[in-house]
């Protein structure tokens, strides 16, 4: 019997322009939950992150990359949308909203390039995020904490 994980995370490769928004929809959903030990079963087992200048590898990783990310980080929210689509990968961009402990608010914005296995795991993540510093009366994303709601724009509608 081999090691391979049975985990799948559907929609399974090679992807669509379709199937990837909905995997990207997922993973903002995800993010946005904030649960890191749910999130990180999305990632394959072994699965490498750059993420700013941070380089991770492994669920337990990601784990204590995103516990520490929202201990900084709060009133935390996310919306991602999918700039194009190849097979096994996709590349987002992305923007969210968070207020640090000093209480300065911050958009932040960037591109991911997602790289999944045949069981729709990521098994590798690049990230590039610029912080921007932005007064309260700037912010543009305002649900309750948790999944963003359907009517809610999205980054072009927003004009971001």
């Amino acid at each position: 019997m081999n090691n391979i994980s049975n985990d799948k995370k559907a929609p399974l490769p090679p992807y669509d322009q379709a199937s990837a928004v909905i995997k990207a929809r997922m993973a903002e959903d995800a993010w946005n939950g904030q649960q890191p030990e749910k999130i990180a079963k999305a990632y394959s087992e072994n699965s490498i992150w750059r993420n700013r200048d941070q380089f991770v590898q492994g669920r337990d990783e990601i784990i204590q990359l995103l516990t520490a990310k929202w201990q900084q980080e709060t009133e935390y929210r996310l919306i991602k949308e999918v700039w194009a689509v190849d097979s096994h990968r996709i590349a987002v961009r992305f923007a969210y909203e968070y207020c640090d402990a000093s209480g300065q608010w911050y958009r932040a914005y960037g591109n991911e390039n997602w790289q999944f296995d045949e069981n729709g795991l990521m098994e590798q993540r690049h990230a590039s995020i610029n912080d921007l510093k932005i007064e309260e009366i700037e912010r543009k994303f305002y649900w309750p904490i948790g999944r963003r709601p359907d009517e809610h724009p999205g980054l072009t509608e927003l004009g971001l």
